[in-house]
């Protein structure tokens, strides 16, 4: 028998198919605490970087490492990254947010993470050193010898699984 505002068989959801079970692929959407944010940040190397810039709202890919519960990312020293992201006020650090997410289309689940922070131009030698050492490489290639800190104020996310 039909329904017939649908069309369905006996009134079985539309995108239901033979073995499919509209109980179990539901969304079961799940807010992340910030130490899974951070664990699930540490495996990636890309990610967006958000701030607003000379020519407004910015979005930028880049790649990252997580080192010391900060984001760090390499850019040109003297670029427009970096000019963007410097007040000209001693001490004062830009605030920015960092997205990095997962998606698995097929099975229609992933994760996203935003964090929030400062950031923070890496001057120090020593900083730089350490930093050298984190093994950071940027896919655009280039002299990306500035690194920039962000220094994390909030991670927050979530996660998307079928249940």
């Amino acid at each position: 028998m039909s329904d017939s505002a649908t069309g369905n068989v006996h009134g079985s959801p539309a995108h239901a198919g033979p073995g499919d079970d509209p109980a179990t692929s539901r969304p079961v959407p799940e807010m992340l605490d910030e130490a899974e944010c951070m664990r699930l940040v540490s495996s990636g190397e890309l990610g967006r970087l958000v701030y607003t810039g000379r020519f407004g709202l910015t979005v930028l890919p880049v790649n990252y490492k997580v080192h010391d519960g900060d984001v760090v990312f390499r850019t040109t020293h003297d670029g427009a990254t970096d000019e963007d992201l410097r007040t000209g006020i001693a001490g004062a650090e830009y605030q920015v947010a960092f997205e990095v997410d997962e998606i698995d289309r097929a099975a229609r689940e992933g994760w996203s993470v935003l964090i929030h922070g400062a950031a923070h131009h890496v001057e120090s030698e020593s900083e730089h050193a350490a930093l050298l050492e984190v093994g950071i490489e940027s896919w655009a290639g280039g002299e990306r010898e500035h690194f920039i800190r962000i220094i994390t104020a909030r991670a927050t996310g979530r996660r998307i699984r079928r249940a």
